[in-house]
C-alpha cells in the first residue's frame, strides 16, 4: 500500500508517500480501505514533536479515517467484509490506502452519509457535542460565543450549537471564514483580527455577557473572552492554536463562572458507554441530514502536505481531507 510516512520531526513539506507492507488485523480489529482521513490540528503538532501523545519516526499521519471493511481480524462482531464504516485509530495511521481500525471504535455509515463528511465526526463534532451537552450543559436560548469559528472543530459548534437551540456568535480572523460561519447558521459575527472581542460580544449581549464560550483558540483571545463572560457562564477550554493562555482566576470570581475543560480523546478511553452514545448521535444528525459538515479541501496522499500546511497557517475553512484512493 502507499501511505504519507514523517520520517523525521519538521515541517509538514517534508513528508513523503512511500511504499509500505499491508497492515494485517489483530483479534478486536478490521482493515479498511481509506476513502478519506481527517486532517487535524493535532495531525500538525505531532510533526514537530509538539502534540502530549508522542510518535516516534518513522510514522503514519492521521487520527480517523472513513471506508470500506476489507478484511476482519479475530473476535470480531457487528461487522462485515464490505460494511462502509468510520472509526478513530489512535493517533496515527491514518494517512494511507489501508488502515487497522479497532472493532470497538468503527461505527457503520449509513449510504446517505459520505467519507469526507464522515470522518473527523468524532474529532470535531464529538469533541463539540461532549463539550457543549455534557460538559457545558448549553441550554435552548443561551448565547454561545464560538472563537476559531472559522475551522473545523469551530464550524462544528456553530453548527451544534444552533440545533441546541442556542443564539450563536461566531468570532473568527477574517471576513471569508465569518462569511462561511453566517452560511452555516451563525446569528452574530465577530473579526476579532479588527474589532475588540470583549467589547463586541458584551455590545451584542447588550452588556450581559455570553452563557457558554467555545474557546479552540486560546492565546490572547481566552483572556479576552473570558471578560466577555456573563452571571455563572461556562468556558470551555477546547484548545490552543494561539498558544496557552495565563487567565487571572479572579475573574472566575466576580462571575462567579466556570472554567471547564474538555478532552474528547480521554473520554472516549474512560467512558465507552458516552463515547458510544456521542458517535450514535452524530452519524443519526448526518445521516437525518440535520448536520452537513463542510469539507472545504479534499487531498491526495500525495498533496498531504499542503493539506497539513493550510491548517498550520489557519487558512482552512472547515474540514479538510486526505482521500488515499485519489
Amino acid at each position: 500500500m502507499r501511505a504519507v510516512v514523517c520520517n523525521e520531526y519538521g515541517p509538514p513539506e517534508n513528508l513523503a508517500v512511500e511504499e509500505m507492507p499491508d497492515p494485517t488485523p489483530g483479534p478486536k480489529e478490521v482493515l479498511v480501505e481509506v476513502e478519506a482521513a481527517a486532517v487535524t490540528f493535532p495531525d500538525t503538532l505531532m510533526l514537530e514533536d509538539r502534540y502530549q501523545f508522542k510518535a516516534p519516526p518513522p510514522y503514519v499521519p492521521g487520527g480517523e479515517v472513513a471506508g470500506v471493511v476489507a478484511a476482519l481480524g479475530n473476535e470480531v462482531e457487528g461487522l462485515s467484509v464490505g460494511d462502509r464504516v468510520v472509526g478513530g485509530l489512535g493517533t496515527t495511521g491514518g494517512f494511507a490506502e489501508l488502515a487497522v481500525v479497532p472493532a470497538a471504535g468503527a461505527r457503520r455509515l449509513p449510504d446517505s452519509v459520505g467519507f469526507a463528511e464522515s470522518t473527523g465526526l468524532n474529532y470535531a463534532y464529538g469533541t463539540t457535542l461532549y463539550g457543549l451537552k455534557y460538559r457545558g450543559e448549553l441550554k435552548e436560548g443561551e448565547t454561545l460565543l464560538i472563537l476559531g469559528a472559522g475551522g473545523n472543530v469551530g464550524l462544528s459548534a456553530v453548527e451544534l450549537g444552533k440545533l441546541m437551540g442556542a443564539r450563536v456568535i461566531a468570532a473568527a480572523s477574517s471576513e471569508e471564514k465569518l462569511d462561511l460561519c453566517r452560511a452555516r447558521g451563525a446569528d452574530q459575527t465577530i473579526n476579532y483580527a479588527t474589532e475588540n472581542l470583549k467589547e463586541r460580544a458584551k455590545e451584542l449581549t447588550d452588556g450581559k455577557g455570553c452563557d457558554v464560550i467555545y474557546d479552540c483558540v486560546g492565546g490572547d483571545y481566552a483572556e479576552a473572552a473570558l471578560r466577555a463572560i456573563g452571571w455563572e457562564g461556562r468556558f470551555l477550554v477546547i484548545g490552543f492554536t494561539a498558544g496557552i493562555p495565563a487567565i487571572p482566576l479572579n475573574l472566575t470570581l466576580l462571575k462567579s463562572c466556570q472554567i471547564v475543560g474538555v478532552f474528547f480523546g480521554a473520554m472516549t478511553a474512560r467512558d465507552p458507554e458516552l463515547r458510544d452514545a456521542v458517535s450514535a448521535e452524530l452519524i443519526d444528525l448526518t445521516s437525518s441530514g440535520k448536520l452537513q459538515p463542510h469539507v472545504s479541501g479534499r487531498y491526495p496522499l500525495e498533496r498531504a502536505g499542503a493539506a497539513l500546511r493550510a491548517l498550520m497557517d489557519r487558512k482552512a475553512l472547515g474540514k479538510v481531507v486526505i482521500e488515499p484512493q485519489r
